[in-house]
Parts: C-alpha cells; sequence; structure tokens
C-alpha cells in the first residue's frame, strides 16, 4: 500500500468509528424509545464490519499464500549454481537431487517442474516425490504460464491452475544466473506449485482467524465468500466461510437488560466509545506502519527508491539549496556473499548503511536501492568532490563481522540538480556516472556530465551501424602472410577484420569490443570466417589463421557453427587455424576445452595467441593442447630496447621447444628482429617487414609475383 493510499484508508476507517459513535449517543439520549432500533443497528454495522475484515483477511491469506511460493520460486530460480546445472547434461538429475526430491514433504510446494529453454519440453517434474506429466496434470494452462515466465529478469509468474486434484497455486520463473554476465540463450523455466487442499486451508485459516474455511465451487447461501480466478480471470472456485457475525451475538446478550436497564446501555455505549478510540489508534499505528514500509528497505532501514525519490521531489519543491544524489555500488559485496554466506552479507549491509548515514552532517538521507547499491542525498556546500574522497576512504576501512576482516571498497555516481529536472533524471544521470564509474575499476568516483549521454548516443548509434555493417558485409576481411623463418615462403594467411566507412576506418579495437558488449560478436564471427574461407579456396596451399573471440568460444554452438561452414564451403579443416587469447581459459575454461576438444576432432588446429602479455601458464598451454604459440608483439619490440629483451624472448621460444609447440612471432619490422627470431628457434614470422595486411586481390597478385619469380 502507497503512503497516500494508506493515510486515506485510515482516515476513512477513523471517521466511520467517530461517526458511528456519535449518532449511538445522540439516538440513547434523544429518544430512548428509538433504542431497539439503534440496537439493531449497531448489530448490523458490527456484523458487517466484521464481515469486511473476514474478505480483507481471506484476500489477505491468498496474497499470502501467493507470496510465499513466488519468494520460494525466486530463490531457486536466481540461483548462479542452478543455471550451471540445469544447463548441463545431468539437469534432470540435478533438479530431482535439488527440488524434485524435496517435494516429497516439503512445506512450501508439493511439486517442481523445470521446463527446458524450448519452452516445451519437460526435464524434470516431481509431485510429492513422484515423476508426473504436466500437461496431462495441469492441462494447456500451464505452458501459457511458461511461456510468460521464460524471460530474463522476469519476476515470479504467479497463478491459480486446475489440476487434477483440484485447484493448486503454480509459480514460474526462468532459471537464471543472479548476475548476468553478456548476453543469455534462451532459459529453462522452474514451477513450483503447491495445492490448495484442507490442510493449505487449515494453515490459512489459523492464521488469519477464518474459521470454517473450505473450498467450494461456488458461493453458497449465507455464507461468506472470495473468488480463485486462473490467469485469464476465469474462476476456478470460491473460499467460503461462515460469518462471526458478532454483532448478533452481542444483540442476544444485551437484549434482555435493554428495556430494563438504562445504565446498561450507557455502559454499553461507554464501552463502544472505548473501542472505537482504541481501533482508532490501532488503524493510525498500521497506517504509520505501512508508510514507513513503503518507503524503507527492510534490512537497513534506509529509504527504498520510492522513499528516495519522495525525498528528492520534497526536497526540490522547497528550494532550499541545490541537492546532490550520489550512488554508491560496493566493489565485490558478491564475493562476500559466496564466501561467507548472507547472513554476513546482511550484517555487512547494515554495517554500510549506519557508515553511511553518518558519513558527512550535510548528508540529510541515505537509501537502499536494492542489493549493495545505496543512494545519499547531499544539501549543503560540500563539493561533490569532498564528498565523494569522503565515502571513498570510510569504505576502504576493513569491516569486523564475527571475527571476520572484510575489505569491499566501492564506486561512486554523483549528479547535481541542474535546473528544472525531475527526480528520475537526477536518479538517472547518477547511475549513468555509476555505470562509468564501474567501468573504469573499481574505487572510482565520476560525476555525470552530459558527454556521458553524448557517448552513450555516439555508442547506439555506432552499434546500429555495426549491425548493419555485419549484415551488408561492409566489414572486409584482409590478409597478413605468415612465413617460413627458414625459408621465407608464404605458409599461411592471418584474416583480419576492417570496417571502412565514408567517415574514415574504424579501428578492430573499437568495434570488436563493441560487438562483445552488444552481442554482435558471433554474428561478426561468422561473417568473418565465412568470408576468409571463401577467399582462402583460391590458395590451396596455404594455411588459414582467423581470429576467435573468447565470446564467441563459449557459446556452446560455436562448434557446431564453425563445423558447419567449413562443410558448406567445401574447405579442409586441416588448413584452419582458429587463434585465442588466453582470457577464455580463465573466464570459462570448461566450455573453452568442450569446444577445442570438438573443433580439433574434425582437424582444426589452435594457436594461443599474444603469448607473454598476460598470465597464461605452462598448465594451460599442455591442458588445452595448442598447436602454436603466437608471441606478443610487445616481446618482439623489445628486442630493440637492450639485451634483456633478447634474453626473455628466447626464453619464451625454449619453453614452447620444450612442450613441442612450434611458435609464430608477429610484429616483426626489422631484418634484426627477424635474425634474433630465427635464431632462437622460432619457425614462423609475421610482421610489416614481412608483409602489411592485404586485400585478397593483392594476396592473390602477390602470390602470383612469388611463383614467376
Amino acid at each position: 500500500m502507497s503512503s497516500n493510499l494508506a493515510g486515506r484508508h485510515v482516515r476513512t476507517q477513523t471517521f466511520s468509528i467517530i461517526v458511528t459513535t456519535v449518532c449511538f449517543l445522540l439516538v440513547a439520549l434523544v429518544l430512548t424509545g428509538l433504542m431497539a432500533h439503534v440496537v439493531a443497528t449497531m448489530t448490523r454495522s458490527a456484523n458487517e464490519i466484521d464481515d469486511a475484515r473476514a474478505n480483507r483477511a481471506a484476500r489477505a491469506s491468498i496474497a499470502a499464500f501467493v507470496s510465499r511460493l513466488s519468494a520460494t520460486t525466486t530463490d531457486n530460480a536466481v540461483w548462479d549454481d542452478a543455471y550451471k546445472a540445469i544447463s548441463s547434461a545431468g539437469a534432470a538429475d540435478w533438479a530431482y537431487e535439488n527440488w524434485g526430491k524435496t517435494s516429497e514433504d516439503y512445506p512450501l510446494y508439493d511439486g517442481a517442474i523445470v521446463i527446458g529453454p524450448d519452452r516445451s519440453s519437460v526435464v524434470s517434474a516431481y509431485g510429492k516425490g513422484k515423476p508426473f506429466e504436466p500437461r496431462a496434470f495441469f492441462g494447456q494452462a500451464f505452458f501459457r504460464q511458461i511461456n510468460t515466465a521464460a524471460d530474463f529478469e522476469q519476476a515470479p509468474v504467479v497463478n491459480f491452475i486446475k489440476s487434477e486434484k483440484g485447484i493448486a497455486l503454480i509459480a514460474s520463473q526462468a532459471i537464471q544466473p543472479y548476475d548476468e554476465e553478456g548476453e543469455l540463450p534462451k532459459l529453462s523455466v522452474l514451477s513450483f506449485y503447491k495445492e490448495l487442499n484442507a490442510e493449505v486451508l487449515g494453515t490459512l485459516s489459523n492464521e488469519h482467524e477464518l474459521e470454517g474455511l473450505r473450498l467450494a465451487a461456488a458461493p453458497e447461501p449465507g455464507l461468506l465468500n472470495t473468488p480463485i480466478t486462473d490467469m485469464r480471470g476465469a474462476v476456478l472456485g470460491h473460499l467460503v466461510w461462515p460469518s462471526k457475525a458478532p454483532g448478533s451475538a452481542v444483540f442476544q446478550q444485551v437484549y434482555p437488560y435493554v428495556a430494563a436497564a438504562t445504565i446498561i446501555l450507557v455502559l454499553f455505549l461507554a464501552g463502544v466509545l472505548l473501542v472505537g478510540a482504541s481501533e482508532a489508534r490501532r488503524l493510525r499505528q498500521l497506517a504509520q506502519a505501512a508508510i514507513y514500509e513503503a518507503n524503507h528497505d527492510s534490512l537497513s532501514g534506509l529509504l527504498n527508491r520510492n522513499g528516495l525519490l519522495s525525498l528528492l521531489n520534497e526536497l526540490e519543491n522547497s528550494r532550499t539549496s541545490p541537492t546532490k544524489l550520489y550512488l554508491i555500488d560496493l566493489d565485490g559485496f558478491k564475493a562476500v556473499n559466496d564466501a561467507w554466506g548472507h547472513a554476513v552479507g546482511d550484517d555487512l549491509i547494515r554495517m554500510v548503511s549506519n557508515v553511511l548515514m553518518s558519513c558527512h552532517p550535510e548528508v540529510v538521507a541515505a537509501g537502499r536501492l536494492g542489493g549493495d547499491e545505496f543512494a545519499l542525498v547531499h544539501v549543503g556546500s560540500a563539493t561533490c568532490e569532498e564528498m565523494e574522497k569522503t565515502i571513498l576512504a570510510l569504505l576502504a576501512e576493513p569491516f569486523k563481522i564475527d571475527g571476520r576482516t572484510i575489505e569491499v571498497g566501492a564506486s561512486i555516481g554523483a549528479a547535481a540538480h541542474d535546473g528544472d529536472i525531475e527526480a528520475l533524471e537526477l536518479l538517472r544521470r547518477a547511475d549513468m556516472a555509476l555505470y562509468r564509474a564501474k567501468a573504469n575499476g573499481r574505487g572510482q568516483a565520476i560525476e555525470y556530465d552530459p558527454q556521458l549521454d553524448r557517448e552513450r548516443q555516439r555508442i547506439a548509434d555506432l552499434e546500429s551501424l555495426l549491425k548493419t555493417a555485419i549484415g551488408t558485409g561492409a566489414i572486409e576481411a584482409v590478409f597478413q602472410p605468415l612465413v617460413s623463418a627458414s625459408t621465407g615462403a608464404v605458409t599461411g594467411l592471418e584474416a583480419l577484420a576492417r570496417w571502412r566507412t565514408e567517415a574514415g576506418n574504424v579501428s578492430p579495437e573499437i568495434f570488436i569490443p563493441l560487438a562483445e558488449r552488444c552481442g554482435l560478436i558471433d554474428a561478426l564471427g561468422v561473417h568473418m570466417l565465412r568470408t576468409s574461407v571463401s577467399h582462402a579456396k583460391n590458395w590451396p596451399d596455404l594455411a588459414l589463421s582467423v581470429n576467435v573471440s573468447p565470446v564467441q568460444l563459449c557459446n556452446p554452438e560455436f562448434a557446431a557453427e564453425v563445423i558447419s561452414i567449413l562443410q558448406a564451403l567445401d574447405f579442409d579443416p586441416k588448413r584452419l587455424t582458429l587463434e585465442i587469447t588466453e582470457g577464455v581459459l580463465m573466464t570459462n575454461p570448461d566450455q573453452a576445452r568442450r569446444s577445442i576438444d570438438q573443433l580439433k576432432r574434425v582437424g582444426i588446429k589452435f594457436a594461443l595467441d599474444d603469448f607473454g602479455c598476460g598470465y597464461a601458464s605452462i598448465g594451460a598451454l599442455r591442458q588445452f593442447g595448442f598447436d602454436r604459440m603466437k608471441i606478443d608483439r610487445s616481446l618482439v619490440s623489445a628486442l630493440d630496447e637492450g639485451a634483456k629483451g633478447a634474453d626473455v624472448l628466447r626464453a619464451t621460444i625454449s619453453l614452447a621447444t620444450a612442450l613441442q609447440i612450434p611458435v609464430t612471432a608477429e610484429g616483426i619490422e626489422n631484418s634484426r628482429q627477424a635474425a634474433i627470431l630465427r635464431d632462437a628457434g622460432c619457425d614462423q614470422l609475421q610482421g610489416y617487414l614481412i608483409g602489411k595486411p592485404m586485400s585478397a586481390g593483392d594476396i592473390s597478385g602477390k602470390l602470383r609475383e612469388d611463383a614467376a619469380a
């Protein structure tokens, strides 16, 4: 209930109680002869009030039933372990062990169902610990709910549904990771259901004071009722229960004395006054609690999003002084939850809340917008820089929780009222600055600048152009020769992507990370592979090297897609080498290994690119079975900087030789570098000294010239 609605509700209820009580007094004092009518009116009103309470309690019991099942579904669906397990070959066994088995006697649900990403196949379905067929048990309405719930970040879809046993409440939500990492594939859907049986009705009856509560097909005369509807609004049944009729009970007790003694009536009316006053106080307290809960976070006690926006609007209307908003995101909070559990994480949230509230005397309010994101509202003369330094310094200090020392740090986005902007716009600006701060690394603070909006629009425009360029083939493949270190003959070519626009060339260092970020890297990779292979068919004696993004290699469908392209173009897989950087070995080694093994089985080779500029270990080289190592150009450039550069390079090549991995050196720009590399044991050379990246036509011309010579 919103704060305004809660206020109106309590005022209405209080006014009703006061008016009713005054009316009773006036009737009793002015015309005693109408006492019977007054008592009858009181009796009827009491019955109606209690019936209204009972109806609200019935609706509240349904809402509580729905809320419990919804929360249980979210707790199990938004779960990294579940997301990984349901995407694996052992999904059915995992689902049974974690959900299906517990359904036999678990109080929160009677059954658990996992529907695959195609939204029709049943991965697992257990009711009361036994397998069953959801389609037969629930009918087609179940799969309509699955289609609604299958999207990422969709809140649980909860509806009553007709089952073979009667009526059940079912909650469905996509099984998804806690934090999104890149674009997700189609998601499986987890559903929990709870039968609306006598046991459940008994629990609802006890919790909400609805004695005699039961389920009926239609309303019954003389009984209160509330309908149970499905997702389309169709009535499945009714909850029915007898009215307590407290007014009638009271009337039966006092009737013999009303006519005999006015004093009893006076005492009774006095009692009504006391009860009314007490109820009015209770309603005021409930309304105040509802207003507080509507505007505050339950864990930290800080303002929630709604409360924060209300405060910002009030401050804007007051115009006392400029308002500044700081959004603060904890660095490393997820690691704390993963390492120590959510209880420690909750303690940390409370401690951070206390720190933020007292961080500066000009802070008028603090809020928690969810998870580990906080907000501070600052009104005063302190500059943003001063506030940011203060906040970062406070959160850089370690926190002590149950003997543990926990360090988190923070990223900050700040925005100030500029003109007549609304609270939502101020929040958006601070959020944009926070996003940039997190992108810049840990412990950063960024103030909003209009350039952030322009940069966002520029990137959005560039994304649109990139999508069009991939679709129209405007991104071209050029080829740089790879030559034998011993003979100087061209033995292969590396395909490189080039994007030429009317405004000029766009560097691969810009559009490739952009493609990875906006989900276009798979389409770009397929386009480059198909284009490169099409040209390479004209050079049957040369090997072809193509770069692969870590995002591509982590796609479970990547290997099959590569094989399909080679088969469609009739290209020998043994001529193809895919170059990958070590980043993929650290982000998702299991999926990378599966893709590499599948492609190596058909003859495709793999080269570890940019070796020497990161953290690749000897174990990784051996574990993944690389067919070639490409030395990063930074090691080659170091040859011109002194003897240490040559020693490091020779040691690197010796390492590869010991592992029986051939070596390619890239970035060779002079004859001295080539000679040192040749003597050190490097068998393949690449760089501007050998040849610059050339179009397919220029490559064909160069090969003809070499053949003629």
